[in-house]
């Protein structure tokens, strides 16, 4: 099994350069990290999305550009691009923001031709799991495990990111989870819990608390996520109880989707994302969510899950989280004994730092993995 990083500091002090992008339909940002940080200001250059000669030569240039601040060759190229794609091979597929690359692109291929270096393409959702698993969320919690006297520690990780999507990452035992067809983590098409007619994403999103707030509070203004959680701790003007309905239907939503990742993968949860700074809002709607039970027809009832749920941003419950010891049991004819776990439990964590670093710092710990 390869185990989770300790931490960022096996990172900090190497020397390595790597280039990265973030890839929008209307901006390209390109930066060069070394001992996960950013060494040169970002480079911004229109897409031309829908133009794929000028995209490619602006995807070129901007490595370029980042190589010249650098003044060496990066050892890879590591980025996040929007799929669908075959993200092993480089190739991008049909993509609504960038109308040029229909009928499939091998960027990969290209860009290490280019370069003559290794190039590797994931997912935002893949490579904020990654950052989040190597160097964010999983490490510290661990960390703080083994601080409290705690043996348990926890290897794998789900990772979802709130904003304009509901997007997912999974990491087991240090290996990103891809599914044989690029597809695995795929939680915005999950069946709506609310609304079973319709995807995940319509509940878990800026445009589904948007049009909730609207809905329970008649209010037609047009507003923004941060306005209606101003309006939910009463900074601004507006319904109070329907702004707090709004994120609590989102946590709901998730919390549907978020209970079949975690009955198949048995792994904590982490939340970044522009939404995730909401969690006071979602976080209690989520978790009661994840405690909640299922029936049978004979009118038995069974928690959802088989573990216990803690929410990790509260500091009473990670203690209780991390309170609990090992059980010591006689092994039969002996007189000796071993320990064991009996305590079934996971913990749902809001991410540290901002999205967009974690991103980067994925892409770059995944390159240097994967030299």
């Amino acid at each position: 099994m390869k185990k989770p990083m300790e931490g960022i500091e096996k990172y900090t002090d190497d020397r390595r350069t790597v280039l990265t992008l973030d890839a929008g339909g209307t901006n390209l940002v390109f930066t060069a990290m070394q001992g996960c940080r950013a060494v040169t200001d970002p480079v911004r250059m229109p897409s031309a999305a829908d133009n794929l000669q000028q995209c490619l030569a602006t995807i070129v240039e901007g490595f370029r550009i980042c190589s010249r601040k650098i003044g060496e060759q990066p050892v890879a190229i590591s980025f996040a691009f929007p799929g669908p794609a075959d993200y092993k091979a480089g190739i991008i597929g049909d993509l609504p923001n960038f109308p040029a690359f229909r009928g499939g692109v091998a960027l990969g291929p290209y860009l290490q031709r280019a370069f003559g270096v290794p190039v590797f393409i994931n997912n935002d959702g893949n490579l904020f799991a990654y950052g989040e698993y190597m160097a964010g969320s999983l490490p510290l919690i661990n960390a703080r495990l083994r601080e409290s006297g705690c043996r348990k520690q926890f290897g794998n990780l789900i990772s979802v990111t709130l904003g304009t999507g509901f997007g997912m990452g999974v990491v087991t035992e240090g290996r990103l989870l891809f599914g044989d067809n690029g597809c695995g983590g795929d939680i915005w098409c999950f069946r709506n819990g609310i609304y079973p007619d319709l995807i995940a994403e319509e509940s878990v999103s800026i445009r589904a608390v948007c049009r909730e707030y609207a809905a329970l509070s008649g209010d037609r203004r047009t507003l923004t996520p941060k306005d209606i959680f101003d309006i939910a701790g009463g900074m601004t003007d507006g319904d109070r109880d329907a702004a707090e309905g709004s994120f609590a239907m989102l946590g709901r939503a998730a919390a549907d989707a978020l209970a079949s990742v975690i009955t198949v993968i048995d792994g904590p949860v982490s939340i970044g994302g522009g939404l995730s700074g909401a969690s006071k809002y979602y976080m209690p709607a989520l978790i009661d969510g994840l405690r909640s039970t299922l029936a049978t027809h004979g009118g038995a009832r069974f928690p959802r899950l088989q573990t216990e749920v803690f929410n990790l941003d509260d500091p009473d419950e990670f203690n209780r989280f991390a309170s609990v010891k090992n059980t010591v049991v006689e092994i039969p004819g002996s007189d000796e004994a071993v320990e064991y776990d009996n305590s079934k439990r996971i913990g749902v964590m809001t991410a540290h730092g901002s999205t967009s670093h974690i991103i980067s710092t994925g892409a770059y710990i995944y390159a240097l993995n994967n030299l």
